[in-house]
């Protein structure tokens, strides 16, 4: 089987066609759970994986995790250096290495429950007003073909598309 990027085409492959063979198992449920550990250290876990999540210190927290917000960025990071070694591997562009800075501005008065003075044109809505991406990638490929990946892996992050429009959301308290 040709390996690209540390992948196998021949799998990667067949789990479209197997995709295109039955729409249904295109439709997939993940998971997650959270377990407070006091302050502001939350453990969350998805399938057997678990993360540690704090607050840095000027916000109170004991600085032992990334924050919630940081999380996501690290989670658009990730999907979209996942997405480049995916998608170039089944075009054939062989990668040598990826890298991604992510940064967002989040205003706090939202957060706290506050409306920040006019003049400062702080949103007071909590979440990220924008969130900006350099993406670094190494390849022998031509520029086009790079440019092309670019585009179609921006476009079908999964992470990047539900950053970029509302979800529905729906919380219920069990007491």
């Amino acid at each position: 089987m040709p390996v690209v990027n540390g992948l196998e085409i021949n799998d990667l492959v067949k789990v479209v066609e197997s995709v295109k063979q039955n729409w249904e198992q295109g439709r997939t449920v993940w998971k997650a759970t959270t377990d407070w550990k006091g302050g502001f250290k939350v453990e969350t876990c998805s399938r057997d994986f678990k993360l540690l999540a704090d607050e840095p210190e000027m916000l109170c927290g004991t600085n032992m995790a990334a924050n919630p917000v940081e999380m996501v960025l690290q989670a658009y990071g990730a999907c979209l250096c996942i997405g480049y070694a995916m998608n170039a591997a089944v075009r054939g562009i062989v990668i040598d290495d990826i890298k991604t800075e992510l940064e967002g501005e989040i205003d706090l008065p939202g957060f706290l429950g506050l409306e920040a003075p006019e003049k400062l044109k702080m949103d007071k809505l909590p979440g990220f007003k924008n969130i900006r991406v350099k993406v670094m990638i190494k390849s022998k490929a031509d520029k086009k073909a790079l440019e092309e990946l670019h585009k179609h892996v921006v476009a079908t992050s999964p992470v990047g598309m539900t950053l970029s429009r509302p979800v529905a959301i729906q919380a219920t308290l069990e007491v």
